[in-house]
């Protein structure tokens, strides 16, 4: 178990705020992923405890900054409720990967992967103390926008879908999912 490698969302947080959607309230949610922190911790220390989820966010209808802001705001959450249950963050921070949304305008999206790379870094370091390079860096996963493909012209989706992909790479994804062409309609085609 201790050779196993994954991730799992986890991000009860998103739920409530992007998405409406929740199976217990934050307390106990929170709970269960501050023991998800731990296990792994301990067990599967390759695993990826959570991914935050600035994806759905954007997905809601927030800016750029705006999915960075809350994305931020409930990383913090998390780490400050590790902190609370006694966990240190050089251990368990280092687990904590990351799930954003690559739109329409190419420049701001580049801007706003690397900006939130230093804005990680700057949170972990000043206001958690921490020490280990590992809890200061921020890995990402980005899927192309969902909400930005058209129903019409599915072809231009292409294009889109294109940009919006590269537009992650130059920001410094880790991997990364792009969305079909026909994705707006129904699930890809063999043309897609």
């Amino acid at each position: 178990i201790s050779k196993l490698r994954g991730t799992v969302q986890n991000d009860i947080l998103k739920e409530y705020i992007a998405r409406g959607t929740y199976i217990f309230p934050p307390e106990p949610s929170m709970r269960l992923i501050t023991d998800v922190f731990s296990f792994c911790q301990k067990e599967i220390p390759n695993w990826n405890t959570i991914s935050i989820s600035g994806y759905h966010i954007r997905e809601a209808g927030s800016t750029a900054v705006q999915e960075v802001a809350f994305t931020m705001a409930n990383a913090i959450a998390y780490v400050e409720s590790a902190l609370s249950v006694g966990l240190d963050v050089d251990h368990f921070a280092r687990q904590i990967s990351f799930f954003f949304n690559a739109h329409n305008n190419f420049l701001e999206e580049i801007a706003k992967f690397r900006a939130a790379r230093r804005i990680w870094a700057r949170i972990m370091k000043q206001r958690f103390e921490a020490n280990n390079p590992a809890s200061m860096t921020m890995r990402f996963h980005t899927q192309t926008g969902g909400s930005t493909l058209t129903a019409q012209q599915p072809e231009n989706n292409a294009v889109r879908v294109a940009l919006q992909a590269l537009s992650a790479v130059l920001g410094g994804t880790q991997s990364l999912h792009t969305n079909s062409m026909d994705e707006a309609l129904w699930l890809p085609t063999e043309q897609a």
